[in-house]
C-alpha cells in the first residue's frame, strides 16, 4: 500500500508549479460531461494526469484526463478535466490526492460540479442545484489513516462544508443572469451501477435530492485541508423508479452538453465575484 506522506503530496504539485509562473487560487473539479467548461480558460497550460508524479489516471471515457492551468474571469485557476471515482478501482484513500495536490499548489477556494440523477420529484433534467450537504452512507473516508497535520487536523468539523457565503454568492449570480436554481442535499453512490429502485426510494425518505457518485470524497478533503467548497449538480437524468424507462450514459452526457452553456455562464459570473466584499 502507497505510503501518503506530505512529500508524496509535494511532489505532485513542484513539478506542476515547475510549469507555471503563478499559484492558482481557484480550484475546478469538472464531472461527466462538463469538461467543455475548460474552454473558457485563457492563457493555459495543459499537463496530461499520466505526467504528473504521484498523481491518478481518469478511466472515464467522457473525462478528458488533463490539468488545465490558466486565467478565468480575472482569477488564476487550476481546472482538473476529469475526476477520479471509486468505482475505477481507487481507493478512498487514493481520492483525496487531487484536493491535496491543490492545497499545496495555492488553492483556497474549490469548485465541484457533478452530472446527477434526481431524486427529488420537483427537479427536472438541466436544473443546477447547488449542494447545501450531502449524506454519504457507505465506505471509508478519503482522509483515513495517518494524519498528515500541515495538511489539516486529525478531528475536523463539516457543518459548513459546503460553504455557505459561497453558496449564497451563487444564487445572487443565477439571479442577476435569470437562471433557476434549487438548493438541497447531494446523497453519494459509489457505482458504477446506477441505484435500484428500493435505494432510491430510501435516499428520498433520507432527505436526497440529487444522487452521483463523486464529489463527496472531494469536498471532505477540502474540509480537512481548510479549502472553501461550492458543490454544483447539474441534474442530467430523473433517478431510477421517477420514470418508467432506463438510465443510460447517453442521456447523462447529452443533458449534460445541452444545459453546459448555462452552467458556463453561472460560474464564470461567480469565479469573477470570488472574494469581493
Amino acid at each position: 500500500m502507497e505510503v501518503y506522506t506530505y512529500d508524496f503530496y509535494k511532489k505532485s504539485a513542484d513539478y506542476i508549479l515547475s510549469k507555471i509562473d503563478f499559484k492558482p487560487e481557484v480550484g475546478l473539479i469538472l464531472g461527466s460531461a462538463l469538461g467543455s467548461l475548460s474552454d473558457e480558460i485563457t492563457d493555459q497550460i495543459v499537463i496530461d494526469y499520466k505526467d504528473i508524479p504521484n498523481f491518478l489516471i481518469s478511466t472515464v471515457e467522457s473525462h478528458a484526463g488533463k490539468l488545465i492551468l490558466g486565467e478565468l474571469r480575472g482569477k488564476k485557476v487550476v481546472c482538473m478535466s476529469g475526476r477520479f471515482h471509486y468505482y475505477e478501482g481507487y481507493e478512498f484513500e487514493q481520492l483525496a490526492i487531487p484536493i491535496r495536490v491543490f492545497k499545496l499548489l495555492g488553492v483556497n477556494t474549490v469548485i465541484l460540479t457533478n452530472a446527477a440523477g434526481a431524486i427529488n420529484k420537483e427537479y427536472i433534467p438541466g436544473d443546477i442545484m447547488i449542494i447545501r450537504d450531502h449524506i454519504k452512507l457507505t465506505g471509508a473516508s478519503p482522509v483515513r489513516g495517518k494524519n498528515i497535520p500541515e495538511l489539516g487536523p486529525r478531528f475536523f468539523d463539516v457543518t459548513n462544508m459546503y460553504t455557505r457565503e459561497l453558496r449564497d454568492l451563487t444564487k445572487k449570480c443565477a439571479y442577476s443572469l435569470n437562471i433557476d436554481i434549487k438548493e438541497g442535499v447531494y446523497f453519494y453512490a459509489t457505482g458504477p451501477q446506477f441505484e435500484t429502485l428500493a435505494e432510491i426510494s430510501a435516499m428520498r425518505i433520507l432527505g436526497g435530492d440529487t444522487v452521483g457518485m463523486s464529489t463527496v470524497t472531494e469536498a471532505i478533503t477540502a474540509a480537512h485541508c481548510g479549502i472553501k467548497v461550492l458543490g454544483l449538480s447539474l441534474v442530467t437524468n430523473m433517478a431510477a423508479g421517477v420514470l418508467d424507462q432506463p438510465i443510460t450514459t447517453e442521456e447523462v452526457d447529452e443533458a449534460g452538453e445541452m444545459a453546459s452553456e448555462k452552467l458556463k455562464q453561472l460560474l464564470g459570473e461567480v469565479i469573477e465575484k470570488i472574494g469581493e466584499n
